[in-house]
């Protein structure tokens, strides 16, 4: 199913004055209308406040032309060959190591050479198991494929080469052992060759173009799932092209191993930092055994870049306000809106209150296909005339990092530059029987609907914001407010928010598991992230031994918490429960009477709080977190309320525990199945409130805002702007 008008934004904040793209693919190459819309709530439940999407006066045509673009998914390399070094040669021989993940359906094409015209050349491909050669002869016209009755042994290293005799017109293609660096590999794989003679149609011209991991046309196609390693091409006894697939590991391409040799260009982002047949299991980091990862892991279903034209230019009018927008634009058949941030102009008029909008997050989490749309979910947004489209049935826009690749590799690379079904107003993520079943972008509207009806100014800016400026985007603020569930983060965004903290400002983290794991996010690509999910946490899938080092920075990844600073150490509390998506209340715990913390409970009445909620029906629910002090909670935090009476569904996480008896730490105060509720203000100044549970805002809306939940937020955002601006006139009374 493909939807009638999509697109994707980049980059996806602007300040007023600057300029995003829109990137639009219009069914039918059907015009289009196009709007600006401010995004206040982006929860679809009747029972809720409903969508709050208020149009914004920006200068738009009338409409826009529009254009079908299509999407070319499969992680490649392409070099540009020498044609005149190629001339004259009667023999050419192509010659990779490689390690098939997948080698039932295809062809999935290994390699290709190609002439200039894409329209002769050949290729070398798996299918059903069996190496194949293909025979391209004509632009449009299906590939001849030959047959060689040679096995391909899914999993295992295996030396493959494409010998043309040009002037004979026949193909050799041999496939061998390879000698692999550890123990246990099984015995070696035999030798085999297959020797065809060429169709009559193939032309011998020369050829222009490399690439491996698919068929190039223009674009990829019948991509190859698998590792490739030591590429070499060989003409008339020399040496033509080779390369060491670990040189240059953070960079979209890779040089030539000798001078006049040509590069690789990278497509859609093959994996890269991934042990190679010499990996001897001895060195555990890429930096210091490079050629143990020489190799490049290739998946015909990657997607890093739709390359899609621009479709609108959007000026951010001076003036505008910073918040969450979305464009909005309109097809025959239907319409998206596609979000995106305004943040506050340099020189422009500040709130006192910052949303940071957890967009890495959201990114990881980009086109989760979780295999639960048919049914009850998608009869529920039928009726509350949702979002539609959901990756489940639409997933040619690539998945999160939360899947696997077709060989059940897992997803390690996620990136902006393709629709994100999954970030957008009216986007149910669960058949919540008790609520709206959302997550991330329309659960953090929860939010921002929140400080609209309260009258709070606030300013917005994104992750990726963060993590480009460090604490001077965060440094104007007396107050900064997380999202739901704020997971993903670099090393320069935790030691903002540690600094901000730390240096006077106040944090409320308004969610839970958050801060918990480590992700890379380079310069040179600020589109990419890269989470691999060594040693432990709540993992979708586990990073192979040897692979736990990022290819995009080199860092060492998994979860904070492993790499010395645990979540408690930036939001106060941290990871501690997961279960299904169902809520409970909070009780005030004795703590939450002390003078120094009472305030936060002013007009909240009775022991218990947040039994509802548009989240599970609860404020405490889904994934909880606790303080524990010998992980980083700081000293003057205390627990002032916690849930209980979870159900059967509701485990502690695995880094808590050592065996099923034996905790991974010390007795803490309100240990077990609970979320913590805890609040704070250090005597040096700065402060701390943590929410401990995912669908806590999901409670903000009810009764109209009117509510214990909703007043314990206003109490402390109140609280710690009414000490903040006492602190900032003390300050200025002493200079």
């Amino acid at each position: 199913m493909h939807p009638p008008i999509l697109g994707y934004v980049t980059p996806l904040s602007a300040q007023p004055g600057q300029t995003l793209s829109f990137r639009i693919s219009s069914a039918g190459d059907r015009p289009f209308t196009a709007r600006v819309l401010r995004i206040h709530c982006a929860d679809p439940n009747p029972d809720g406040p409903g969508l709050q999407l208020e149009p914004v006066d920006f200068a738009l045509q009338a409409s826009y032309a529009g254009r079908e673009l299509a999407v070319y998914p499969g992680a490649c390399a392409l070099a540009a060959l020498n044609p005149d070094a190629l001339g004259n040669a009667k023999q050419i021989e192509l010659r990779v190591l490689t390690r098939p993940t997948l080698v039932q359906g295809g062809p999935q094409v290994l390699a290709s050479l190609r002439d200039a015209t894409a329209a002769q050349g050949v290729a070398l491909a798996v299918e059903d198991g069996e190496w194949v050669a293909l025979a391209l002869q004509e632009t449009g016209a299906a590939p001849v494929a030959l047959r060689t009755g040679l096995r391909a042994t899914q999993d295992r290293w295996q030396s493959v080469s494409l010998s043309l005799a040009l002037a004979e017109r026949r193909l050799t293609i041999r496939v061998g052992p390879v000698p692999v660096g550890t123990p246990g590999a099984g015995p070696a794989l035999p030798e085999q060759e297959a020797v065809l003679d060429a169709p009559a149609g193939l032309d011998w011209r020369p050829f222009t173009h490399l690439c491996l991991g698919a068929l190039w046309e223009g674009h990829p196609s019948q991509g190859y799932n698998g590792l490739i390693e030591a590429p070499a091409l060989h003409a008339g006894g020399q040496v033509l092209a080779q390369w060491n697939l670990a040189d240059a590991m953070q960079e979209s391409s890779v040089p030539g191993a000798q001078p006049g040799m040509p590069a690789l260009t990278l497509v859609n982002t093959p994996v890269r930092a991934v042990r190679s047949s010499r990996w001897s299991g001895l060195n555990l980091n890429w930096k210091e055994a490079p050629d143990e990862y020489a190799a490049m892991y290739f998946h015909a279903d990657a997607l890093t870049d739709c390359g899609w034209e621009e479709g609108v230019s959007l000026r951010i009018p001076p003036g505008t306000p910073s918040g969450v927008y979305g464009l909005e634009v309109v097809h025959p058949e239907g319409s998206d809106t596609i979000p995106f941030y305004v943040t506050p102009a340099p020189d422009g008029p500040r709130a006192r209150v910052l949303f940071l909008a957890p967009t890495l997050t959201y990114q990881a989490y980009a086109n989760h296909a979780r295999g639960n749309y048919a049914g009850q979910l998608a009869e529920r947004i039928a009726q509350w005339g949702a979002y539609p489209h959901n990756p489940d049935v639409v997933p040619q826009f690539g998945a999160s990092t939360y899947n696997r690749h077709k060989d059940l590799a897992g997803i390690s690379l996620s990136s902006r530059l393709r629709p994100i079904l999954t970030m957008r107003p009216g986007y149910l993520t669960f058949p919540d029987p008790n609520g709206s079943g959302l997550r991330h972008f329309p659960a953090d509207s929860h939010l921002t609907h929140w400080l609209r009806e309260k009258e709070f100014d606030y300013d917005v800016i994104t992750d990726e914001d963060l993590d480009d400026q460090g604490l001077d985007a965060l440094r104007p603020y007396d107050v900064v407010l997380t999202g739901s569930h704020p997971e993903y983060h670099t090393r320069r965004m935790i030691e903002a928010l540690v600094a901000y903290r730390e240096g006077g400002g106040y944090l409320m983290y308004l969610g839970a598991n958050g801060f918990y794991w480590k992700i890379a996010r380079p310069a040179a690509a600020p589109h990419l992230l890269e989470i691999r999910r060594a040693e432990g946490g709540i993992r979708a899938w586990a990073s192979e031994p040897g692979e736990y080092y990022h290819q995009l920075d080199g860092g060492y990844g998994g979860m904070w918490r492993r790499n010395g600073i645990a979540p408690q150490c930036t939001g106060g509390v941290g990871f501690a429960v997961q279960g299904g998506f169902e809520g409970v209340g909070y009780k005030r715990t004795p703590e939450s009477y002390d003078p120094d913390v009472a305030w936060l409970f002013q007009g909240v009445e009775g022991e218990t709080y947040g039994d509802f909620g548009l989240s599970g029906g609860g404020a405490a629910g889904f994934e909880l977190d606790q303080v524990v002090p010998e992980l980083g909670s700081p000293a003057y935090l205390k627990i002032v309320g916690i849930s209980d009476g979870h159900g059967p569904s509701f485990r502690i996480a695995p880094e808590e525990i050592l065996t099923w008896t034996i905790a991974a730490s010390i007795p803490r105060q309100y240990e077990g199945v609970r979320a913590h509720m805890a609040v704070g203000v250090a005597e040096q100044g700065g402060g701390l409130f943590a929410a401990g549970s995912i669908t806590f805002l999901g409670s903000l809306s009810h009764n109209g805002c009117n509510n214990n939940v909703s007043h314990i937020v206003e109490n402390c955002l109140r609280h710690f702007l009414s000490i903040s601006l006492a602190k900032r006139g003390a300050d200025s009374a002493s200079l």
